[in-house]
């Protein structure tokens, strides 16, 4: 089960429908001009073709899966006493002396461009549960570093 936002849940539905409505009608097409050229056994765009339906029939697959078994989270009934999932965290890494800001969300939702980072990430474990002011120390994978809690919201 994923917990996600209505927004997370919406898009990842909205990219069902495009695979379905547009990519899979495209990659159908593909396959049917490639086999229109001729012997099927060294046909290599044909093959190309194929190959690329089944990576698109896995992908619709699995994001059928992922909404299926989605849980919507219901922002209205969590607080910002402590860090938990689509809590918005901002934080001063100690090791550094910089600041962080990060939201916490689904494995489907996570963009660290946007800030997002998954819930399965261990800076995101690390900070679970911690209230404002609390310091996280968090094994990474260059060794710990602590996070003292600035603030936390939800988004």
């Amino acid at each position: 089960m994923a917990y996600m936002s209505q927004a997370g849940y919406d898009k990842l539905v909205a990219e069902l429908r495009q695979l379905e409505t547009v990519e899979r009608p495209k990659a159908s097409a593909a396959i049917a001009e490639a086999a229109d050229k001729g012997d099927l056994s060294e046909n290599s765009e044909y093959d190309a073709a194929k190959e690329n339906q089944a990576h698109l029939e896995a992908k619709i697959n699995e994001l059928k899966l992922t909404i299926a078994e989605a849980k919507i989270v219901d922002i209205s009934r969590l607080s910002a006493d402590a860090v938990q999932i689509l809590s918005k965290v901002e934080m001063t890494n100690l090791t550094l002396n910089k600041k962080m800001i990060y939201t916490i969300v689904s494995e489907q939702e996570a963009n660290l461009k946007e800030g997002k980072i998954s819930i399965k990430t261990p800076i995101a474990q690390g900070l679970l549960n911690k209230k404002v002011g609390d310091i996280a120390e968090i094994k990474i994978p260059r060794g710990t570093i602590q996070l003292r809690i600035d603030k936390i919201t939800l988004e």
